[in-house]
């Protein structure tokens, strides 16, 4: 499963994805330290291909969450259904998680940091989601 871990802190980054392998929740992990390069290579490089779960930091210089998500909306359709992203946020304003529902293709907020337990909730989802697709 092809994974996007969006943030600009490098030790967020560092210990998101080595949860993410000892958990063994992606083979295929790709690290963005901006917005902007994580949307470059989604449209240009993965356009036929999306990630299935995207991790995306909300407070980022230059772009931030919101703003990769505003930036999302002429790729909805093709994204729905095969990619999911989670906001991942130290933030704990009620208006962030209110914001996000507005968002189809935000599958959750979770705060940080993110734990095995949270871990195994979106694999048990995404198990789920592929069932019933079937």
């Amino acid at each position: 499963m092809k994974t996007y871990l969006i943030d600009d802190d490098n030790l967020a980054i560092y210990l998101t994805e080595q949860l993410l392998r000892s958990q063994g929740f992606s083979d295929c992990i790709c690290t963005f330290l901006s917005a902007e390069q994580a949307l470059d290579t989604l449209v240009t490089e993965d356009k036929g291909a999306p990630p299935q779960v995207v991790f995306l930091d909300l407070n980022m210089p230059v772009m931030d969450g919101w703003e990769f998500l505003d930036a999302l909306a002429p790729y909805e359709e093709q994204l729905r259904g095969n990619c999911q992203i989670y906001i991942l946020t130290s933030s704990l304003a009620l208006t962030d998680l209110e914001k996000s529902k507005h968002y189809d293709l935000v599958a959750g907020l979770i705060h940080k940091p993110l734990d095995s337990e949270e871990i195994r909730a979106i694999q048990s989802k995404l198990e789920n989601d592929t069932r019933s697709m079937n």
